[in-house]
């Protein structure tokens, strides 16, 4: 099944942090796509330094929740702490859409409740998917289109 996943990092070293994530990722998933690097404004939270954000495509046959699993098990490794909601981070990998899954359970929501409004996601998702279609939104090019 295709996985989107998006990848952020703010703290330390982030271009050494997703480019490990991504070589996680490749260990794990057979990755058909990396976006380019994108430099972003944080949203939300407190104050903190700018976001390096990519998205990855990647087939897996894991159940959704082992998928996630496998995600914080990188995030992890790579010195993640969730000590603040929206706050600096190491590493972030969001499972943003799986397949045609709708998940609405409390430790998956599938597609991701804010994806259609996060430039950070969509921006490097139109880089490698010009066509995709975010499941309960529409195309993702328009989308964009729409954002502020």
């Amino acid at each position: 099944m295709k996985a989107v996943i998006a990848l952020g990092a703010n703290i330390g070293n982030p271009r050494e942090q997703l480019d490990l994530a991504v070589a996680l990722l490749k260990e794990s998933l057979e990755v058909s796509a990396v976006s380019s690097y994108f430099t972003t404004v944080p949203v939300g939270g407190p104050e903190q330094p700018d976001y390096l954000n990519a998205v990855c495509i990647a087939e897996s046959d894991l159940p959704a929740a082992d998928l996630l699993a496998l995600l914080h098990g990188i995030e992890k490794v790579l010195g993640r702490e969730r000590i603040e909601h929206w706050g600096p981070r190491t590493i972030d990998l969001d499972l943003i859409q799986y397949g045609s899954l709708l998940s609405y359970a409390d430790e998956l929501v599938l597609p991701h409740p804010r994806a259609h409004e996060r430039r950070f996601v969509l921006e490097p998702w139109v880089q490698v998917e010009p066509d995709a279609i975010l499941l309960t939104h529409g195309k993702i090019s328009e989308l964009l289109e729409q954002l502020p």
